[in-house]
């Protein structure tokens, strides 16, 4: 975690360690087994720009997939102060400021670094918040750049993308050398079965991370502001609003859902394992932990 104000989370630090220790252990055997298939040599030169592309270039990239610019404070006066009082508060780098045109209510930060992040808001969810709850949201937002879990998890999403590549179009790189090969080297079918492995197995520990990361950003959002009521209520405004948003619009931002303040999809059609955010009633029970532990202190 980077040297802020905000309370470290072990918890936190301990799941993004052991996410990257798996990780590794992926991206070694992948790697391992990827060296015996030298016509793939090309795809994987590809896909791993394209990997390091995406983590270089996350926080571009993903402001661009939600049509988002960047604000100065002379267009965006209120926005630009409540993140300059947060940011001194919690004693870190202010990141860049964006604000996306759509009517869906959200919020997001993505960066490779704490120096080198955004924070971006709708205009849906500035309409829909008071001062307060937008300031929890934000408080939220900073709170995942400076614990670091945006990096860890444009990461993991990158060997995702590797694998995904691989097990869409290994066989235009490996498939025609393996036929030809009688016994040499690892059959393109075994590459294959791995890739979708590693996909799969990638997905998961994604997902479970992506899950934790938005109750730890909810604690420490909320010990830094000392108002979990407003972060609370911002909670429940949004998941009530999400649902009135149409089905194309909430398709077109699923790309970066697992970065969003709230998942920019209907709960009920996916399953636990699946899901990038916890359900509403362990965020608001989480919450309200929080206001008695306050309570009682103050």
């Amino acid at each position: 975690m980077a040297r802020t104000r905000f309370r470290s989370d072990r918890g936190l630090t301990f799941r993004m360690g052991g996410v990257g220790l798996g990780l590794g252990a992926l991206y070694v055997a992948f790697g391992a087994l990827l060296i015996t298939q030298t016509n793939f040599a090309l795809g994987l030169i590809i896909t791993l720009g394209m990997a390091w592309g995406q983590w270089y270039f996350s926080d571009t990239l993903a402001l661009k997939s939600m049509g988002a610019k960047e604000v100065t404070p002379e267009q965006a006066p209120e926005l630009h102060a409540m993140i300059d009082r947060l940011c001194s508060l919690a004693d870190m780098p202010k990141p860049r400021v964006a604000v996306s045109v759509t009517d869906m209510p959200n919020a997001f930060a993505t960066g490779r670094t704490p120096k080198h992040s955004a924070v971006c808001v709708t205009t849906g969810i500035m309409q829909r918040l008071d001062a307060d709850e937008l300031e929890g949201v934000l408080a939220h937002e900073l709170s995942h750049i400076a614990n670091r879990d945006v990096s860890v998890m444009t990461v993991a999403s990158s060997l995702g993308l590797l694998a995904g590549f691989i097990t869409r179009w290994g066989m235009y790189f490996g498939g025609g050398r393996n036929r030809d090969n009688n016994g040499g080297g690892v059959p393109f079918l075994a590459v294959f079965a791995v890739s979708l492995v590693v996909y799969f197995v990638s997905f998961l520990l994604t997902r479970a991370l992506s899950r934790y990361r938005e109750l730890s950003a909810d604690r420490s959002g909320a010990y830094l502001t000392g108002r979990p009521s407003t972060l609370s209520s911002a909670l429940v405004k949004i998941s009530g609003e999400m649902a009135r948003i149409p089905n194309r619009d909430l398709r077109e931002a699923s790309a970066i859902s697992a970065f969003f303040f709230a998942p920019a999809i209907n709960r009920e059609s996916i399953g636990a394992l699946m899901s990038t955010h916890p359900p509403l009633q362990q965020r608001l029970d989480n919450l309200a932990k929080i206001g008695a532990e306050l309570s009682e202190k103050g």
